[in-house]
């Protein structure tokens, strides 16, 4: 059976391709264009697959207000409201065409996370490859259907969703009209503890609903985001930044350059590892297959004499018969004579 794949804008996608690492440039813009154009430039830079923006305003994903249901308490963003911390978080609508223009004249694909219809609307005229359902947005089936409909490629993160919300919304992006689905096994914590990511739920979820899987990661180095390779991850999100010292919403727990750059070079090695179900003997080993252990004489002998235990050793290299043999050579008459510190061959015995 075929291992299933998505397509974004001309790339396959799946466990059969190297790892397609997405740069979520979320809220690390800092409201400053220049300051979002240098992610991108980063991120091209360093051999991420694509970028991602975040397209919302304050006003088309919360309230402004205070009741304390529309506070923060704990963590990174503590004692502000959900719209304070959104307006100080959103780039700016207008921000959306010059990036995508940016983008693809870096030629590195750009797509992002619409948090409404109107965002999806905007997006679809900058002819976006793709789309990104955040995990706080994986509930919203009304939005899955309408992104769906685009008949895009879809990529959904699964935080704080169980398996019945999972399975609403695959089932909403496939009644939409979606074809080419994707899913994120993701921790909505920022940042989040790798202890508590439990992997091995991504082979799970590719088995159980038929889609292509990966890993969007909050914790702050690779080492859960390299490990998620092995378990079949075909997607690695990160959030990146030029300074996690910057003081952004999402600076902190973001990668700077070096920390990207290794990503994506430790994530194709470590699929590269993975490779296929083979015992044959590697390239890389037909030079060293020399050096493994046979059997040799010790001891000079004369023809029509008999090999004793005392006579051969198993040693390095491999020239003479394979130590399998040893039992097999004891008592044997010799047809020839040997020096010490030679190989066994069958020529040398009586058969």
């Amino acid at each position: 059976m075929k291992n299933p794949a998505i397509t974004i804008s001309g790339r396959p996608i799946g466990i059969d391709y190297a790892p397609y690492v997405v740069a979520e440039l979320s809220a690390n813009h800092n409201g400053n264009l220049a300051r979002a154009k240098d992610i991108i430039a980063m991120a091209k830079r360093c051999g991420a697959s694509a970028v991602k923006l975040q397209t919302y305003s304050a006003d088309t994903i919360t309230l402004d207000s205070k009741n304390e249901e529309f506070m923060i308490r704990g963590g990174l963003w503590d004692g502000k409201s959900l719209y304070e911390l959104y307006q100080w978080a959103q780039m700016p609508w207008e921000w959306n065409k010059p990036l995508f223009d940016y983008a693809r004249q870096l030629e590195i694909p750009i797509f992002s996370s619409p948090f409404d219809t109107t965002a999806v609307d905007l997006l679809e005229d900058l002819n976006a490859p793709a789309y990104k359902v955040a995990s706080f947005e994986a509930i919203d089936l009304p939005l899955i259907k309408y992104i769906a409909a685009t008949k895009k490629p879809i990529i959904i993160s699964t935080g704080m969703a169980n398996f019945e919300e999972i399975s609403e919304a695959v089932d909403a992006a496939r009644s939409g009209g979606c074809k080419e689905l994707a899913l994120l096994h993701c921790v909505s914590s920022y940042p989040a503890p790798s202890s508590e990511y439990n992997l091995r739920t991504i082979a799970d979820i590719a088995q159980k609903f038929g889609v292509v899987c990966g890993l969007s990661d909050h914790t702050i180095d690779n080492v859960t985001a390299v490990s998620s390779v092995a378990i079949g991850a075909a997607i690695i999100e990160k959030h990146v930044t030029l300074d996690r010292s910057s003081g952004g919403p999402d600076d902190s727990f973001s990668l700077e350059e070096a920390e990207l750059q290794s990503l994506c070079d430790q994530a194709k090695i470590a699929w590269e590892a993975l490779g296929k179900i083979d015992y044959s003997r590697q390239n890389s080993e037909k030079a060293t297959v020399k050096y493994r252990r046979s059997l040799y004489f010790v001891n000079e002998k004369q023809a029509g004499q008999i090999v004793t235990a005392n006579d051969l050793r198993s040693v390095r290299p491999g020239f003479g018969l394979p130590p399998k043999h040893y039992e097999a050579l004891l008592g044997r008459k010799l047809v020839k004579d040997v020096l010490a510190n030679t190989p066994t061959c069958w020529e040398q015995f009586e058969n």
